[in-house]
């Protein structure tokens, strides 16, 4: 039975400094779903015997099946300490690193975290994430040792033992929140050095030497770190209910042995011993071969209870353990034959794990009226805009964050997380409810009637009004298919931040892209939002809509509880807001609020797949089905190609089948056909490699170039990359240079992509105005002038060709924020630098640089070149092209060329010369064909720049015809700027093919956890996929070995399920993207030298990795493939045949 009410509930609600909105955080598997269960229990909503078997907040079926958390899911809990009653607003997220969206969504409501590390399996990969996660949202964690019990049942550790094993631990989770202090500090401090005034002697190139301990100096990090003595860290094992922090040891041993409270909890943890000899607790119990306080006073006990009851199963020394820590124990477990059930029932009563916990989580973890200053400029405004440029109506908002008031005066401002799904027969509306005693009687009164009609209608009398209740019975039956249709609706998941949200109030919904400043003009302007928009009727200038508040919930696990208003500080369910947020979103009472920073995504997807419904007509479901997907799960992706397939992409195996089956089950209803995987891939060149396949030296070897089908007459390898090529209509020469980036520059741009899009928004127009420079804040400058001079440094460091390429770069590619490079290398184009807007001062460029004309069409060409490469048609990556020459191409091929009168047709005596216009401008880059005087000589002349006055006078009949002839040619090719676009994008692709080419395929991280006899059958199936291991560390203590490998995600579906059935289960991976890595193998290799000829015969047929993974994709597209099928369709004879 429950211990609270819902008014009990609500009243805590209004007392915000006793509010702790706090998420559970771990890797998978280490018991963050069973903690959650034990602290439900402790609210009497389910029972003490099925807490950690019925795993209440994994409310979905295939949760259940797997066993893992798919989706982040909250419960309001009561809990007393001293005499004051809290509210803990308690929310449980995946572990899993393909749900790890769920865990951003949690971590944005909440002010503190329990974060969980099995003792066991120790700091995991997902640890790491999750501690990240929270320091970047600024919320405070406490850290809970769980699954101790392990130590004594599977490893078998003494006590002693298992103390060194916990320090360990606990100094790997404090070495990862070291790194991320550290981090912070120095880019502090690096910020802090960069606004200090140089010196006038001292120039930008000389070395400048900071003093990066400064920082750290004045800086303190205690409250940060994990430590028993904090009383933030709790040693615990979930399954068996019982948990405990310092303190309570520190407060049982005061008084058996006299010494202060405060000085035991200072010393119960570390290199502490209690000396008899001097009745004074001593340092250097290690050294001297003493037990640690620890050790005597807290493990030994709990060693103590689990060798009566769990080894030697001792009655006697059970009883004695019963009676001397005074529990009652239920007969009915004290005589079960499960050991385990004598264990829980006597730890829940002596250390009951819910009780630990909470009472930390209330001491510790902040309240919503503690949030930080920083935290609410984080959440106010981004890293790309300085907060001062905020309108002052947004600035003052921030005293609204920080006073957390639920007045009717202050602004309501509430931050959607997520959208979810709920079925209409869990909403308090439909929830069956107890009857009154009207509706008892009511009823009782109608089945009284229904009896009578029954024994008049047996006896041959029948009544006028029998049929009609038999009819309206039958109006009751709701309609299948409308019950179908309609069986679920959406749920916002949120947190108010200022003001009280009640139902029937009128609030605003901001986009993404809100602009506060904007917004207030408009509406003091009178401009009035439509209360009928709905999120599909946003576009470029408009980010809001309006919505009245319909329903309010608090969130009790599986069940929703109705509520009229709830004030700030706390997590909660709005209803109605399906057509106006598609997956997060910011509410408030002001278009004065601006938006909430985006979340931090630790996965990002990347494993995508094409859908289609198997009945054809079922498209219309399909599409409304991915919609609803789209809008429920918070890291999906919804797409449809330019070939008309509906993808999703999502961010791994488990991920897609929980999303397809969701399609299937929920939102569609409807059979599916899932295509194959479709794992994106890179294309990239690499210096000319100096061994062949057999490892034998290929420098003075020649090399045989494959040569490609191309049908282009104007193009012109050159060597070394180098590609010259005119457009269509012979005005323009352009000639480009491909070169492989160095690889750290590559990785440095796949990194700061934020940063690059960020630049990119402050591009100078033809005008030579910056756009955007001014709304970039002094930390974002900052930000880009580091990355200028890191990517300096990186290519100073690549060698001497590439040292003035910092200031040569054109742009960026793929979408402008790519890991390739466009450089200008035009001798006599001075174009604005990419860098301009970086001087906030006076955001002016050099008054030499001006843009010419069709700029924007070589950078157009260069962006669709990098986007689809000619191996395959993928991204191209770690590319660099070099614009070395782009000229006015004014001869043509012929000299010699004359018209016949009244012919369409040049013969071949005569030539054509088309000069500029004197009026066109000196820094055009290329002259159109309607800008040119045409001229016909009669002489074969080399001037390009005026004409003969002697030559005119024989030329003046044929002006007209070559006219005209000028005027088809332009008409057949199309306006210039589009055949510079594809001159500059054909350019690029030959320039790439003349050079090595390779693919780079996604790899993923994998981490394992295998006992050494699976050790063997672990490698087979990594070797099988083309795997590589990294690293191999064996546990202390254990036979288990933490294995780190990667794998091409291209051969990772179907992984885990192998590598189990292999291991007879146990291993399992955890996979994480990594990196992209070359695929190291030519996919158009043929054997060259005589060595190749030898080791792979003339065929060469062996399988050649690169060549399969570019063909699936060529055949997937509808590419060309040169494959054989059959190449001698003749019999095999033998020798025993032939006799």
């Amino acid at each position: 039975m429950r211990g609270t009410t819902l008014q009990k509930l609500a009243e805590l609600q209004k007392n915000p400094a006793n509010v702790r909105n706090i998420c559970i955080l771990a890797h998978v598997d280490h018991g963050k779903t069973t903690l959650a269960d034990a602290l439900v229990a402790s609210n009497g909503i389910i029972s003490q015997k099925m807490a950690g078997k019925l795993r209440y907040m994994d409310s979905r079926e295939d949760e259940q099946i797997r066993g893992i958390t798919m989706k982040s899911s909250a419960i309001s809990l009561f809990f007393n300490k001293d005499s004051s009653d809290y509210l803990i607003n308690l929310i449980d997220s995946p572990g899993h690193v393909d749900f790890s969206s769920e865990v951003s969504t949690a971590v944005r409501l909440c002010d503190g975290a329990i974060v969980l590390v099995d003792v066991v399996e120790g700091v995991s990969p997902q640890t790491h994430a999750v501690l990240r996660q929270a320091w970047l949202e600024n919320i405070r964690p406490i850290l809970v040792l769980n699954k101790l019990d392990r130590l004594i049942t599977e490893l078998k550790m003494t006590p002693l033992e298992a103390h060194l094993h916990l320090q360990q631990i606990l100094e790997q989770v404090n070495a990862i929140t070291g790194e991320l202090f550290t981090s912070e500090i120095l880019e502090k401090t690096s910020s802090k050095n960069e606004e200090k005034p140089t010196s006038p002697k001292t120039t930008p190139s000389e070395n400048r030497v900071y003093d990066w301990s400064a920082g750290f100096e004045d800086t303190d990090d205690s409250h940060l770190y994990f430590s028993p003595d904090q009383n933030n860290v709790i040693f615990a094992s979930a399954l068996d209910g019982w948990g405990f922090g310092i303190d309570h040891f520190a407060e049982l041993y005061s008084t058996k042995l006299g010494i202060k409270v405060d000085v035991l909890r200072k010393t119960l943890w570390g290199d502490f011993y209690l000396s008899m000899k001097h009745k004074r607790i001593m340092n250097g119990a290690q050294g001297k071969g003493k037990k640690p306080l620890f050790v005597q006073f807290v493990l030994e006990n709990l060693w103590s209870v689990y060798d009566a009851v769990c080894i030697k199963r001792d009655k006697e020394m059970t009883e004695k353990i019963v009676k001397a820590l005074h529990l009652k124990i239920p007969p009915r477990d004290a005589r079960h034959n499960d050991p385990k059930v004598q264990l829980q029932a006597i730890c829940s009563q002596w250390l009951p794990v819910s009780t630990a916990v909470l009472a930390v989580v209330c001491e510790k973890l902040p309240s919503p009226l503690d949030i930080q200053a920083e935290r609410t400029k984080k959440l106010m405004c981004s890293r790309a805009r300085q907060f001062d440029s905020l309108p002052q109506d947004t600035q003052n908002l921030k005293h609204d964050f920080l006073a957390c008031s639920p007045s009717p005066d202050s602004p309501v401002i509430v931050f959607i997380s997520k959208m979810f799904p709920v079925e209409k027969k869990h909403l308090p509306s439909n929830r069956q409810r107890p009857l009154t005693m009207e509706e008892i009687s009511s009823r009782r009164d109608e089945a009284r009637l229904r009896h009578k009609q029954n024994i008049a209608s047996l006896n041959g009398v029948a009544e006028e009004n029998a049929p009609n209740i038999t009819h309206s019975a039958a109006l009751t039956v709701p309609d299948a298919n409308h019950q179908d249709e309609q069986d679920h609706v959406f749920v916002a998941f949120a947190r108010i931040f200022s003001g009280t949200i009640k139902k029937g109030q009128k609030l605003y919904v901001l986009g993404p892209k809100h602009d506060p400043a904007k917004a207030v003009k408009e509406m003091a302007g009178g401009t009035v939002i439509d209360d009928t928009s709905t999120v599909e009727d946003l576009s470029s200038n408009k980010h809001i809509t309006s919505f009245v508040v319909k329903d309010l919930y608090l969130f009790m696990g599986r069940e929703l509880e109705a509520l009229d208003e709830i004030p700030a500080g706390n997590v909660l369910g709005i209803g109605g807001l399906e057509e106006h947020v598609l997956k997060s979103a910011t509410l408030s009472s002001t278009v004065a609020c601006p938006a909430f920073t985006d979340m931090n995504f630790e996965a990002s997807p990347i494993v995508k797949v094409a859908l289609e419904p198997q009945h054809p007509g079922d498209m219309s479901k399909l599409v409304k089905g991915m919609k609803l997907l789209n809008q429920a799960d918070p890291c999906v992706e919804i797409m449809v190609q330019e070939t008309g397939e509906h993808v999703i992409v999502t961010a791994g195996e488990v991920h897609l089948k929980r999303c397809v089956d969701d399609l299937r089950e929920r939102y569609g209803k409807l059979e599916l056909s899932v295509s194959e995987p479709i794992v994106p891939f890179r294309e990239t060149i690499i210096p000319p490699p100096t061994v062949d396949m057999v490892n034998e030296s290929i420098h003075d070897q020649k090399m045989m170039t494959v040569k490609l089908d191309d049908g282009d007459e104007v193009t012109e390898i050159l060597g070394n990359g180098l590609v010259e090529m005119k457009t269509a209509n012979r005005m323009c020469t352009i000639r480009i240079r491909a070169l492989p980036l160095p690889e750290g520059i590559s990785a440095l741009l796949e990194a700061h992509g934020e940063l690059i899009k960020t630049l990119d928004r402050c591009t100078l127009t033809e005008k030579g105005d910056l756009q955007g420079a001014g709304k970039l804040s002094g930390e974002t400058v900052k930000v880009l002038q580091e990355f200028k001079r890191t990517l300096t440094q990186a290519f100073q460091e690549a060698g001497k060709e590439w040292e003035n390429a910092v200031n040569e770069i054109w742009c960026f590619g793929p979408r402008r924020q790519g890991p390739n490079v466009l450089l200008n290398r035009v001798s006599e184009y001075h174009r604005p630098s990419v860098w301009s807007c970086l001087n906030r001062d006076a955001p002016t460029v050099d008054e030499h640089a001006q843009l010419w004309d069709h700029d924007n069409s070589v950078v157009s060409g260069f962006q669709l070149a990098t986007l689809q490469g000619p191996l395959c048609e993928e991204p191209m990556m770690g590319v660099c092209f070099a614009v070395e020459q782009w000229d006015n191409d004014l001869k043509t091929e012929s000299k010699n060329v004359t018209l016949a009168a009244g012919s369409d047709n040049l013969d071949a005596g005569g030539s054509v010369n088309l000069y500029s216009d004197q009026k066109t401008s000196k820094n055009s880059s290329c002259v159109t064909a309607d800008e040119k005087h045409n001229e016909i000589h009669t002489e074969n002349e080399s001037t390009d720049t005026k004409v003969h006055s002697q030559s005119q006078s024989s030329i003046g009949s044929n002006t007209a015809s070559v006219s005209n002839f000028a005027q088809s040619r332009k008409e057949a090719y199309g306006p210039f700027s589009g055949q510079l676009m594809s001159c500059v994008k054909e350019a690029c692709r030959k320039a790439f093919q003349s050079q090595p080419q390779r693919l780079m395929a996604a790899m993923y991280s994998c981490v394992i956890q295998v006992p050494a006899d699976a050790l063997g059958k672990m490698y087979a199936v990594l070797g099988k996929r083309n795997g590589r291991i990294l690293q191999e560390d064996m546990r202390e203590g254990s036979q288990v070995f933490s294995i780190t490998a990667v794998l091409p995600v291209v051969e990772s579906f179907g992984f885990a399920e192998e590598i189990r059935k292999r291991t007879s289960g146990l291993a399992s991976p955890q996979l994480t993207f990594s990196h992209w890595e070359v695929v190291d193998v030519d996919p158009f290799w043929v054997p060259t030298t005589e060595e190749e000829y030898m080791h792979f015969g003339d065929k060469a047929d062996s399988d050649n990795q690169a060549r399969i993974y570019m063909n699936n994709v060529r055949r997937r597209k509808g590419l060309k493939v040169d494959e054989k099928i059959v190449e001698h369709a003749e019999k095999q004879r033998t020798l025993t045949k032939n006799k």
